[in-house]
């Protein structure tokens, strides 16, 4: 259940990310409202999920799922360039969390 809450929590990181973007500088009502519901959501479902999980696995993975979900829907939806050098840190990334996984977590 823990993990679930945690993927949760990184759906609304995104939510963030991404509606602070389109929020123009919080001048457009509708996405600076997703970026405050995203904000207050994320964090919730972090903190239920570190009930059960080490904040030192917890964290990291609500952070790396945030980054590839915002890389993704950037890339996807915003048009940013995947440029080689990006792709190989997305990948270092997903290599760090696991590892962290695998180190005691």
């Amino acid at each position: 259940m823990a993990w679930l809450l945690l993927v949760l929590a990184a759906v609304f990181e995104v939510m963030f990310a991404m509606g602070m973007k389109m929020s123009q500088g919080f001048t457009r009502l509708t996405p600076t409202l997703v970026t405050i519901v995203g904000i207050i959501f994320g964090l919730w479902f972090l903190a239920l999920a570190m009930k059960q999980l080490p904040v030192s696995i917890a964290y990291p993975v609500w952070t790396a799922l945030g980054t590839l979900g915002t890389v993704a829907l950037g890339t996807l939806l915003l048009g940013e360039a995947m440029t080689p050098l990006k792709a190989v840190s997305v990948l270092a990334i997903v290599g760090g969390v696991i590892g962290l996984k695998i180190s005691g977590g």
